[in-house]
């Protein structure tokens, strides 16, 4: 094949790379010679940290931490953060107290697993429990002073059933309206905010009713909020047994109602007992008026003030515990 002449052109050459300078190759250092490569210090298979050592010098992290430790300055910040904290935790109390006494308060949650246990069996079934009267200490001269702790009485009211059942009672209603597909996120706070208005109806009808029958008795309010968280124990009792026995229909079925009526009656009569001391104050006469209308006023007083807790007992109970129980 004839190829085409183009003329006496010069040959092409490739240009060849000039070196500069040489790149040098790099390499690992060599190992210690006191080690083999691979090896750690000890002879063995395995660096030294994978068998628990933790090297000396710059790498000692706990050396690093003590030496931080140490420190002038760290100590002054430990200091200044403790005391920040310290001032902060008074300051919180001291606001607190001006709502709540928060030394009183700790006295309603003092309790133990079996006054715990004790105190739902006597909510739950009251009917052949003696005494009623509350236990009182006893001072160094023989006289009587303040009330025992839950733990120490069976029948001191407390802070922590109520509490717990109002919760237990708000997640139960929204367990019991997913079965039922009526679940959505806002019957928790729907739910809540029925309990919490129940109980504030309670306490505020309670407080009327004291201040116009003069019973001044009525020493702590702690009290009368305790007394009325008491029947979300009957009412949790009356969800619970009648969901079961109903097959998920309710407290309409007829074993729905009469656990609610017991419950309802069980509840009544723990609160006409317990109430007993202090919507009835043994000592309401005044000493420098004759005996005979010091007797008569204070059978008077004392009539309506058993009638006043027979209807927050019984008819006000059964209006609230319908409210709270009701499907």
């Amino acid at each position: 094949m004839h190829r085409p002449n183009y003329g006496n052109s010069p040959p092409l050459h490739h240009p060849v790379p000039q070196h500069v300078s040489t790149v040098p190759q790099l390499r690992s250092p060599p190992p210690p010679m006191s080690q083999p490569q691979g090896q750690g210090y000890d002879g063995s298979p395995y660096p030294q940290q994978q068998q628990g050592r933790v090297p000396s010098g710059g790498g000692n992290m706990f050396g690093q931490y003590g030496n931080f430790m140490n420190d002038p300055a760290a100590q002054i910040a430990s200091q200044f953060g403790q005391t920040a904290f310290r001032q902060g935790q008074e300051y919180l109390e001291n606001n607190v107290n001006r709502f709540v006494n928060v030394s009183a308060l700790k006295h309603y949650f003092n309790v133990t697993n079996s006054y715990v246990i004790n105190k739902l069996f006597l909510v739950l079934f009251p009917w052949r429990h003696k005494p009623w009267s509350r236990k009182q200490a006893v001072g160094p001269s023989g006289q009587e002073g303040w009330y025992l702790p839950p733990r120490d009485d069976i029948n001191s009211p407390d802070m922590y059933i109520p509490v717990m059942s109002v919760v237990t009672y708000v997640f139960l209603r929204t367990v019991v309206a997913g079965f039922l597909g009526r679940f959505q996120p806002e019957l928790f706070g729907y739910i809540a905010t029925t309990a919490f208005a129940v109980v504030t109806f309670e306490i505020l009808g309670l407080k009327l009713g004291c201040y116009l029958l003069n019973i001044s008795n009525t020493s702590q309010l702690l009290d009368l909020v305790a007394y009325s968280g008491y029947k979300f124990v009957g009412v949790i009792t009356t969800i619970s047994i009648a969901e079961i026995a109903n097959g998920g229909k309710g407290t309409g079925g007829w074993v729905g109602w009469l656990v609610f009526f017991y419950t309802f009656a069980a509840n009544s009569l723990f609160l006409m007992r317990s109430l007993k001391y202090v919507l009835l104050p043994e000592n309401n006469g005044d000493n420098r008026a004759p005996m005979q209308s010091m007797q008569t006023e204070t059978r008077a007083k004392r009539n309506q003030r058993t009638q006043f807790l027979f209807i927050y007992s019984y008819i006000v109970q059964f209006g609230l515990m319908w409210i709270l129980a009701r499907p």
